[in-house]
């Protein structure tokens, strides 16, 4: 007892190792937390790219704060450590915004229903099915890149949930689980162009009549929900005049999921029924005109003399 209270009474004699003693303190504790921050970090966030930049960021901060206080202690203010805090606290909302961004992001996801593990989505120019998310990541099954239409190409991505907020996200899925889709059928000039409208519809209302139901139905409540006008679902052709052909493009709606398959059966059906018409309707190719040839000289030249 008579050790503490003379170590008491020394340092009520000698006020400035007190201050010492609590910059030193403060400085260790700073680098306490500077470590077990980094190790949390390093156990916790699967991202290489965002557990580095996680880790520096701890460190600017950390130093940050220990010039701070070492700037206050030779100043006489040591006491005073509200700006030493406030400024932690700004450096940490800017140096870690991604990882406050992302943890915001998927609270945005779950409470706001922007997508769920299912749903189609393309956000950040990337394209793909979702199939996880978690309190950081949205993981998806990529579709597309090298593989032609909506086909899967293989790849897992993981995408940072701070996306959300940072531009558009695009559901195919939500809603309204159906996608309008159109393609071009070329027919030659002096074809039956009557007969043409009449088959080339006829094969898409009864092949998408199912479509057309479910998308009709669901298209109301739409309608309901959001401020939207009545959209046309029947399947429609619309006729230009090109140079070598009639372009008829033929628009329809189909399920997402379903596109490629859908447009492979209409054109499969459309060629075999115009092949059916013994010529009354033919399908359109590139034709070329060709106005002069002109004349190749290969021989000798006659040369005449002068007279």
């Amino acid at each position: 007892m008579n050790n503490l209270e003379s170590f008491g009474s020394w340092l009520a004699e000698h006020p400035m190792a007190t201050s010492i003693g609590k910059y030193l303190l403060w400085v260790g504790l700073i680098i306490f937390l500077m470590v077990v921050l980094r190790r949390l970090f390093q156990k916790k966030l699967p991202d290489t790219s965002l557990r580095y930049k996680s880790q520096k960021g701890t460190e600017i901060i950390g130093y940050l704060l220990i010039i701070v206080i070492s700037i206050s202690f030779f100043t006489g203010n040591i006491k005073d450590l509200g700006l030493a805090i406030g400024l932690l606290t700004a450096g940490i909302t800017i140096t870690l915004q991604e990882l406050i961004l992302s943890i915001a992001g998927s609270f945005y996801i779950f409470f706001v229903g922007v997508y769920k593990p299912g749903d189609r989505i393309q956000m950040h120019g990337i394209k793909g099915d979702v199939i996880d998310i978690d309190s950081m990541y949205t993981t998806m099954m990529e579709i597309g890149e090298w593989v032609s239409s909506d086909n899967y190409s293989g790849r897992l991505v993981k995408l940072s949930n701070a996306f959300v907020f940072k531009g558009p996200v695009y559901n195919y899925s939500q809603d309204f689980p159906f996608v309008w889709d159109e393609f071009d059928i070329p027919i030659r000039y002096g074809s039956d162009i009557e007969l043409a409208k009449r088959l080339i519809i006829d094969i898409a209302t009864d092949l998408l009549s199912e479509y057309v139901e479910k998308s009709r139905a669901q298209w109301k409540e739409v309608v309901h929900k959001y401020y939207i006008e009545n959209a046309e679902v029947d399947p429609s052709i619309a006729i230009t005049m090109t140079d070598n052909w009639i372009k008829f493009n033929l628009r329809y709606i189909v399920d997402y999921k379903k596109r490629r398959i859908t447009k492979h059966k209409l054109n499969e059906l459309i060629c075999k029924k115009i092949w059916e018409t013994d010529g009354k309707v033919q399908l359109g190719s590139a034709t070329f005109e060709i106005v002069k040839i002109p004349v190749i000289e290969t021989g000798p030249r006659n040369k005449t003399s002068d007279q």
